[in-house]
C-alpha cells in the first residue's frame, strides 16, 4: 500500500506543478467572470429597442393605454399615430419608426385579432415581436375586463386567489424534484468535463509508459495493479483539486455579482447554490463527492485500459475513447427522461449499475431511495473501479 501512495503522491505533485494546471486553474474563473458580464453587455447592445407606430381605428388602443404599457415595459415603444395607412407605408422609416401596426375598425372584443401583421422594412427578431405582442395583449385584456365589468380591484382578487401545490416527502421534507434533477445534471456535466480533461491524461500516460518501456522498469518494483491504482487516484485528486478551486471561485463571483448581474449563467449558478443549501448539506456534499470521484475513477480505469491496449499510434486510442463517453450520454438521457419517476425500474437499475450510477443515483438522492439501493450502488461502483483497474 505504501508503494501505491508513493505513486499517488508522485502523480499528484507532478501534475499540479505543471504550468498548464496553474494557467487553466486561474484562467477558468477569469473567463467565467468575463463571460457573465461580456454576455450581458453583448445582449444589451444587440437587443434593438423598437419604435412601432400603432394606427388604431377601433378606439381600443388609445394614446393613454399605449403610454401605460410603455411605462411598464421600456424594451420597446408603441407610439399612437393618426397618420393614414398609405402615408405611413411610404414614410414610416423617415418618421423614425421601425414598423407599424394597423388595428382594424371592425374589431370584435370577444374574438380578438388573429395574425395581426406588423409591417417592417426588414425582418425583426422573434423576441422583439413577442415583446410587442405582449404589450398589445395587455391592452386587450384591459378592453375585455371593461366590457365584462371587471374592475381593477376585482381583477387583482381573481389573480390572487389561485391554487398551488408543492410536493412534500414525509420521509425527507427537504426533497425537491427540481433540485434532484439539477444535481444529476451537475454531476453528469462535471464527470464529462473531468473525463475530457483528465481521462485522456490517464490514457496518454499509460500509453507513454508502455511505448517508452518505463512500465517494464516500474513493474519490477511494484505490481501492475498498484501502479494503475496509484496513477488513477493521483490524477483523480488533481481533478478534484482543480474542480474544487473552480467551484469555489464561481460561487464567490456569483455572490459578489448576483445583485448587479442577472444573466442566465448567474441564475443557473444560483440554482446550483440553492440545491446545496436547501438540502441536507453534509449528505449532499458526501454523495456528490463520492459519485463524482467514483464515476471518474471507474471511467478513468477504462481509459487506462484503452491506453494499455493500443500501440504507438495515438489515433487508435482517440477512436476507442469515444465509445467510453457513450454510457455517460446514455445515463444522462435516462436521468432526464425519467426524473419525474425516480423509483421506476429503469431508474433503480440504472442507479445501481456502475456505468450509470454516478449520474442517475445523484438524481434520486433527494427523493430518499431505500438504503439498500444506495449501499448496493456505492459497493457496485467501488467494485467496478477495482475490477476494471
Amino acid at each position: 500500500m505504501q508503494k501505491t501512495w508513493l505513486i499517488v503522491k508522485r502523480e499528484y505533485l507532478t501534475k499540479i506543478r505543471k504550468k498548464t494546471f496553474i494557467l487553466s486553474t486561474i484562467l477558468f474563473p477569469v473567463l467565467y467572470f468575463a463571460l457573465i458580464f461580456g454576455g450581458s453587455y453583448l445582449s444589451e447592445k444587440t437587443n434593438k429597442k423598437l419604435n412601432v407606430a400603432v394606427l388604431d381605428s377601433s378606439g381600443h388602443f388609445t394614446k393613454e393605454r399605449l403610454a401605460t404599457v410603455n411605462v411598464n415595459d421600456k424594451s420597446n415603444i408603441l407610439t399612437y399615430s393618426t397618420i393614414s395607412p398609405e402615408k405611413m407605408k411610404a414614410e414610416f422609416s423617415k418618421l423614425g419608426f421601425d414598423g407599424y401596426i394597423i388595428i382594424p375598425a371592425d374589431t370584435n372584443w370577444q374574438k380578438g385579432y388573429s395574425n395581426l401583421p406588423m409591417y417592417t422594412s426588414k425582418t425583426q427578431g422573434l423576441e422583439s415581436s413577442y415583446a410587442i405582442q405582449k404589450k398589445l395583449n395587455e391592452i386587450w385584456d384591459l378592453v375585455k375586463n371593461e366590457k365584462l365589468g371587471i374592475t381593477g380591484e376585482l381583477k387583482a382578487k381573481i389573480e390572487a386567489s389561485k391554487v398551488s401545490i408543492t410536493q412534500q416527502n414525509i420521509n425527507n421534507k427537504k426533497t425537491n424534484a427540481g433540485i434532484s434533477s439539477l444535481l444529476g445534471v451537475i454531476v453528469a456535466v462535471l464527470i464529462y468535463i473531468i473525463l475530457l480533461l483528465y481521462g485522456s491524461q490517464v490514457m496518454m500516460g499509460v500509453t507513454e509508459e508502455k511505448t517508452n518501456r518505463i512500465a517494464e522498469v516500474v513493474i519490477s518494483s511494484v505490481k501492475p495493479f498498484q501502479l494503475m491504482l496509484g496513477k488513477i487516484i493521483g490524477i483523480g485528486l488533481v481533478a478534484l483539486t482543480q474542480v474544487t478551486i473552480w467551484i469555489t471561485f464561481i460561487f464567490i463571483i456569483y455572490n459578489i455579482t448576483s445583485s448587479s448581474n442577472s444573466s442566465n449563467i448567474n441564475r443557473c449558478v444560483g440554482g446550483i447554490q440553492e440545491a446545496f443549501t436547501t438540502n441536507n448539506i453534509p449528505q449532499i456534499v458526501f454523495f456528490f463527492t463520492f459519485y463524482l470521484m467514483g464515476g471518474f475513477f471507474f471511467y478513468a480505469s477504462m481509459f487506462a485500459a484503452v491506453g494499455s491496449a493500443v500501440n504507438e499510434d495515438m489515433r487508435e486510442a482517440q477512436s476507442l475513447s469515444f465509445p467510453l463517453m457513450m454510457p455517460i450520454i446514455f445515463s444522462f438521457i435516462i436521468m432526464t427522461s425519467n426524473v419525474n419517476t425516480p423509483d421506476s425500474p429503469i431508474m433503480v437499475w440504472a442507479s445501481i449499475i456502475p456505468f450509470s450510477s454516478p449520474i442517475v443515483m445523484m438524481s434520486r438522492i433527494s427523493s430518499s431511495p431505500p438504503f439498500w439501493q444506495i449501499a448496493l450502488s456505492m459497493v457496485s461502483l467501488v467494485m467496478g473501479f477495482i475490477l476494471t483497474t
